[in-house]
Parts: structure tokens; C-alpha cells; sequence
């Protein structure tokens, strides 16, 4: 999944592509890079982010959405707004990305009533504006877990088929730099679950913290070489999906471990 950000406040580009005309250059240069999904997003979920009024957030989707619903492309669309999702459905979007997981009213059942779109179901700790203040306690893989099927049950009682839904520990949000990487390295605990698992790990704080030298800790820009290290990783741990910001040096670094897992020397 390639990350396009057409948010003014974005941790990862600072609103580089915030704008329409970048955006769906941004989009096109993605895709040449070899990604399979384009990945959009209009309101900013880092830390401590203001929330951002629903027709705001339209205003910002959609006309990006309705040039690029025409390229025949997957969109997933990252919202967590019931109305956002309904006006991005109707007008053709594939995938709603929803860090909230659909627990925000009537999100469930925009989905629930749509016959075939893809949902992705994220664990977050509170909320954006205070989930690294009060970071999650506890056994992480266990609450993660328990959390996403409990998720995956409600929408299916709801009748939402499980081929639809895919599964993300939501790196980053919410969890201390042990807790992200407890949750990488115990990763395929997940897939017990019966369904696919998305890895976002792309310039995240977590990545910064380790690659800290002297006290300097990295732009989220200068976080490349850690970013494709952890999608490579994520990957080995079962990960079908990787939301990304480097779309080409990932897809490249995949395409190596690829050829040796073709050999039968990875495991």
C-alpha cells in the first residue's frame, strides 16, 4: 500500500502532497514504483492531531478521489468517519482503513450494508490526542489480540463476510518502542485469527528511537533504510499487506527476499 497524505499536518511528508495537483502526481509516481494499492488519507492521526471536521476532510478527498477512482486501481481510503466512508464508497472507493476499527457510531453498519468492500480493522490505545501520553500496560500481544477478534466477530455477526476484513496490530498507536517490536516479532501469533494482517511500520517514532545516536533521533524522512527493514521483517512474520511511504526500495528489498524464499532458504 502506498501512502498518499493529503493532510496539511502529516508526522511523515509535512503536507508535501496536501494539495490535489501533487497528490495525484504523488499517486501516479507510487504506482510506476510498483504499488498495488494507493492508500489516502485527509485527516492526520499522529499524536496529539486535532480531529478534523467531517465536510473538511471531504473537501479534501475528494476531488483527489474522483480523478483517481478512474485509473482502475485498488483505494483504500483512511477514515474513521461513518459519513466520510459512505460518500467514498458511493463514489467507488474499494477499502476503508479505519484506525478506530469501526467503533465509531454507525461506521458498522455503512460497511455492513455495503456488499463487497474491503475493511481494515486496527488496534489503537485511547485516542490520537492521547495515546502516547498514556501508553497501553500489560501483555500487548494479548490485548492486541483479543481486541481484533473481538472486532472480527462483531462484523461478522453483522454479516460482513471474513474474506473482507483484514487484520492490523496498529504499530505506533498507543504502544511504548518494546511494545511495537514485541508485537514485530510475535507477529504470525495473529494470524490465528483466520485473516490477513496489514504492517505499518513506515517511518514510525519506534524506528526513530532505535536509530538515535548521541541523542540525535532521525527525521521520520531519514528513517528509510529502518522503514524497509521493518516491512521486510513484518513480511517473514506474515504480513500480506505493508502501508508504506518508499514504495520503490521496499518493493525492491521484497523482490530479493522473494527470489531466496523461492530457493526454500527462508523459512
Amino acid at each position: 500500500m502506498g501512502i498518499v497524505n493529503l493532510t496539511p499536518d502529516s508526522f511523515s511528508d509535512g503536507g508535501q502532497h496536501a494539495g490535489t495537483t501533487q497528490a495525484l502526481r504523488h499517486a501516479e509516481q507510487l504506482l510506476r514504483e510498483g504499488a498495488a494499492i494507493l492508500d489516502v488519507g485527509a485527516e492526520s492521526s499522529r499524536p496529539g492531531a486535532s480531529v478534523v471536521p467531517a465536510q473538511e476532510e471531504l473537501g479534501r478527498l475528494m476531488p483527489f478521489l474522483r480523478e483517481v477512482v478512474r485509473w482502475e486501481v485498488p483505494i483504500s481510503v483512511d477514515t474513521c468517519k461513518p459519513e466520510v466512508m459512505q460518500a467514498v464508497l458511493d463514489l467507488g472507493v474499494d477499502i476503508v482503513n479505519d484506525i478506530w476499527a469501526l467503533r465509531q457510531a454507525g461506521a458498522e453498519s455503512v460497511v455492513a450494508a455495503h456488499p463487497r468492500c474491503g475493511v481494515c480493522l486496527m488496534h489503537m490505545h485511547r485516542d490520537p490526542q492521547s495515546m502516547q501520553v498514556h501508553t497501553m500496560t500489560g501483555d500487548v500481544l494479548q490485548t492486541v489480540g483479543d481486541f481484533l477478534a473481538e472486532r472480527l466477530q462483531t462484523l461478522t455477526v453483522q454479516g460482513v463476510a471474513a474474506d473482507r476484513l483484514v487484520l492490523d496490530p496498529g504499530i505506533g498507536f498507543g504502544k511504548t518502542v518494546a511494545q511495537n517490536f514485541r508485537l514485530l516479532a510475535r507477529q504470525a501469533d495473529l494470524l490465528q485469527l483466520g485473516r490477513p494482517v496489514l504492517a505499518g511500520w513506515s517511518r514510525k517514532s519506534s524506528l526513530g528511537a532505535v536509530l538515535a545516536h548521541q541523542g540525535e533521533v532521525p527525521e521520520p524522512s531519514g528513517r528509510q533504510a529502518a522503514s524497509v527493514a521493518a516491512a521486510l521483517l513484518a513480511v517473514q512474520q506474515g504480513a500480506s499487506l505493508v502501508r508504506v511511504h518508499d514504495v520503490k526500495p521496499t518493493v525492491d528489498a521484497l523482490k530479493v527476499w522473494a527470489a531466496v524464499q523461492a530457493e526454500g532458504l527462508v523459512p
